[in-house]
Order: structure tokens, then C-alpha cells, then sequence
């Protein structure tokens, strides 16, 4: 078996331009991110595995975990292997009578059948080490520090605001205005007479 670290499913996300899924693996005990772009089912099923809906009628993932329940084999992990033109491997290790047998499989079946099973997750060194992403740390840091700059400015902005607002209200003649709603509410009076 190639050198490989456990990863866990950090989240799913859709893309607002194309509809499309990505499943985001996220290395355990590290800042590490693997994403990978995965169907809308695959997604849909991934999720209510997560989430621990239940449905009706097994889901094709469902069936597969029956079917290796039934032949007695345990499905032991599932390995994201290989990486070939921007398509991701993965392997079902499925342990039985004969032994462990690597089964192909896309990731994304894999997942959605790991997460229903309960079993590790794992990734090779050498996929994490060249499509994996680290957050910067410099870059978590300058949108904190905008946000900071942006809050200030909004609330010199909110001062500016309110003291045009202060100078509005000083400047109502009060009277005057009672006067006006007194001559409008006279004016009203007058025209419901007249349409009696």
C-alpha cells in the first residue's frame, strides 16, 4: 500500500455558475484541503448520508453496502489513488474470505459509500502533496485586516450620517408642521362634508 493520510469530508460545495458539486476533503489533524468535482447524485447522496436521512428505497450505495453485508466481505476503506489528467481514482478495499481486494471505483461512489459504512477515508502523499491546498496564513490574515478597515470607515461613515440627520432634525420648525397637518386635516373634513 502507497503512503497515504486519512482525510474526512469537510463539506460540499456547489458551483453558482454550473450547478456542479465538489466534495472538499479536508486531512485530518491538518489544514489540508483536497477538492474534488463530483455529479450532483453523487453529491445529493453523499449528503443525506452526513446528514443521516433515511429513504425510503436503498439508493445504489445502500445496495452495494447490502450486497457486501450479505457476501460477508467488510469493506475495510476506501483510497483515493491515482490522479491522471485532472480525473481522480479511487479503490473500494473490500476484505473477505479470500482475502482484500481492491475494487475501482470514481471517488465519488466511494465516498457515498464510505460515509453510509463508516470506514476511513484515505488519500495517497502524492495526490495531497500535488492537487491539496493549504490556506495561506497571510492570506487569512489580510481579510481580517480589511474587515477591520471596512468596519472603521463604516462607522465613520454611520457619524457622518446620523450628524446630517441631527442638523435636519434642529432645523424642522415643529409648528409649522402641526400647522399644515392641522389646515390638511381641516381640508379632509371639508371634502367628506361635501360628499355627503
Amino acid at each position: 500500500m502507497p503512503d497515504m493520510v486519512e482525510v474526512v469530508i469537510d463539506s460540499i460545495r456547489m458551483s453558482l455558475m454550473s450547478q456542479q458539486r465538489m466534495v472538499i476533503l479536508r486531512q485530518a489533524g491538518a489544514e489540508r484541503y483536497l477538492p474534488i468535482w463530483i455529479g450532483v447524485y453523487e453529491a445529493e447522496a453523499i449528503t443525506l448520508a452526513l446528514q443521516e436521512v433515511e429513504v425510503a428505497r436503498p439508493l445504489t450505495w445502500d445496495l452495494l453496502k447490502n450486497v457486501f453485508n450479505s457476501l460477508n466481505a467488510r469493506v475495510a476503506r476506501v483510497e483515493v489513488v491515482a490522479l491522471k489528467d485532472d480525473v481522480f481514482y479511487a479503490n473500494i478495499v473490500v476484505e473477505s474470505e479470500d482475502g482484500f481486494v481492491n475494487i475501482d471505483s470514481r471517488p465519488s461512489d466511494a465516498l457515498a459509500l464510505a460515509v453510509r459504512i463508516h470506514v476511513p477515508i484515505m488519500v495517497t502523499t502524492a495526490i495531497m502533496n500535488s492537487a491539496g491546498i493549504t490556506p495561506d496564513e497571510d492570506l487569512q490574515e489580510k481579510p481580517a485586516l480589511k474587515a477591520e478597515k471596512v468596519a472603521d470607515s463604516g462607522e465613520e461613515a454611520s457619524e457622518e450620517r446620523l450628524s446630517v440627520f441631527e442638523d435636519f432634525l434642529g432645523k424642522l420648525d415643529l409648528d409649522k408642521l402641526g400647522g399644515k397637518e392641522e389646515e390638511d386635516d381641516q381640508k379632509d373634513d371639508q371634502a367628506d362634508d361635501q360628499k355627503k
